[in-house]
């Protein structure tokens, strides 16, 4: 009751004095947002300029949908997003079984790399770039181990203000176009992008976190319908400022390696490119301001995936284990037990050891193929089975989705479901 209470004074007061209660937004959107995202839209800005702007901005758009719907979920239902998944039938359990075991091996030895890269380009006579990563990994187990949840939310709202004022701050001293930009607003396709703005609308901040939104609302004390409005603006100021990092990146691509004709490399390693650039044009401290945002953005997913997709993990375990005891209760989302539990931290210690072992070897091709397929795959199965759920008696009618929720979860779906397919046509069979 007490709580209840609670609930209804915060959402009785007005917007303004809702700000302080944002953090989990922050802290998915962080998380969603990688290194390989910023190269990815450094990339566009770079080929196409600012023509593919608006590309940038729907991605951003669909990531506050999915979020919003995960988190409502939690609150309308009182119930996981696990839970509900269960309710759909074995089918989605096998699913998320496997894809989440092979997604923590392969992502664990990512994550480290991608830490490591600004760090041994910050100390050249470091460390070697595993060494690195393996202390990467490490720190980040040790941030997730001995802490709760609360500083976890305290880490990441750091490593965002890092993150603003680095990519931000850079991205308005290159001087961006403020009449390419309001162009690039509009939807135009330049020849050949058709496959690549697809990928830059649905793979900027679309990773397994986003189905953790509603875990970390839970643990931040949020519970019930009330909430829900407090919800949607957490969700919606953290992407609106996450999305500001991805145009930024855009305008840094569009206004250095586009106008000097210099070509990024893909995957993590393009952001060293832009850092060459930067230190060519404005000199070695600047490049090296850059460094640290990298390593806060690469960073800042280490922590996040450590410690919500543990919780997604833990949650999994639980169902499994209480399958067929009568009076259990599951389904209620408890991240503070979880966070206690064998099961989150077994699987904080499976994102961390194994994948030191890939870190060793130069190419684990069949590993990563498996781990690219199942990835594509996960987006739309997050996208599709919420426009299920949301749609079911399962949720109170009040909370189901509208017309806009629909659309949106839909067309997500969908978008996801054309790069799968083309990720897949794209092996090497």
């Amino acid at each position: 009751m007490a709580e209840t209470a609670r609930a209804r004074q915060e959402n009785d007061r007005p917007p303004g004095a809702r700000w302080r209660l944002i953090g989990p937004g922050l802290v998915v959107a962080a998380t969603g947002v990688g290194a390989g995202d910023l190269v990815a839209t450094a990339v566009a800005g770079g080929r196409y300029g600012y023509t593919l702007l608006w590309a940038a901005v729907l991605g951003c758009l669909i990531k506050i949908s999915l979020a919003e719907a995960t988190g409502r979920w939690h609150l309308a239902t009182g119930r996981t997003v696990f839970d509900g998944w269960r309710s759909l039938g074995r089918w989605a359990v096998a699913y998320f079984g496997v894809y989440i075991v092979v997604w923590g091996f392969v992502y664990g030895a990512t994550a480290m790399s991608a830490s490591a890269l600004p760090l041994a380009a910050l100390f050249p006579d470091g460390p070697s770039l595993r060494t690195w990563g393996i202390l990467s990994g490490l720190l980040g187990l040790a941030c997730v181990w001995f802490n709760r949840y609360a500083v976890v939310e305290r880490l990441m709202t750091l490593f965002v203000g890092v993150m603003f004022l680095v990519v931000v701050g850079l991205a308005v001293r290159v001087g961006p176009d403020a009449a390419a930009m309001g162009a690039g607003l509009l939807p135009v396709l330049p020849d050949g992008s058709v496959v690549y703005t697809l990928g830059l609308v649905g793979g900027v901040g679309g990773t397994i976190t986003l189905a953790a939104y509603g875990y970390w609302v839970t643990a931040k004390g949020w519970s019930g319908p009330s909430w829900i409005p407090v919800m949607r603006l957490d969700n919606r100021v953290a992407y609106a400022t996450t999305g500001l990092f991805v145009v930024a990146m855009l305008v840094i691509g569009a206004e250095l390696t586009h106008a000097a004709d210099v070509a990024l490399a893909t995957g993590d390693r393009g952001l060293l490119d832009v850092g060459e650039v930067l230190e060519d044009r404005f000199g070695t401290a600047t490049a090296r301001l850059f460094l640290v945002g990298f390593f806060a953005t690469s960073f800042s997913s280490v922590i996040g995936v450590w410690h919500g997709v543990s919780l997604l993990f833990a949650d999994f375990t639980a169902h499994l284990a209480a399958r067929g005891r009568a009076g259990e209760t599951a389904g209620e989302a408890r991240p503070a037990r979880a966070e206690r539990s064998w099961a989150f931290r077994g699987y904080l210690l499976w994102l961390t050891f194994p994948p030191m072992g890939l870190l060793f070897l130069d190419e684990p091709v069949g590993l990563i193929l498996a781990y690219g397929v199942l990835g594509a795959l996960f987006m739309p199965f997050l996208a599709l089975t919420l426009l299920w759920l949301l749609n079911s008696p399962r949720v109170p009618r009040l909370w189901r989705n509208g017309p806009l929720s629909n659309v949106m979860l839909l067309g997500s779906g969908v978008l996801f479901l054309v790069l799968c397919v083309e990720q897949i046509r794209d092996l090497p069979w």
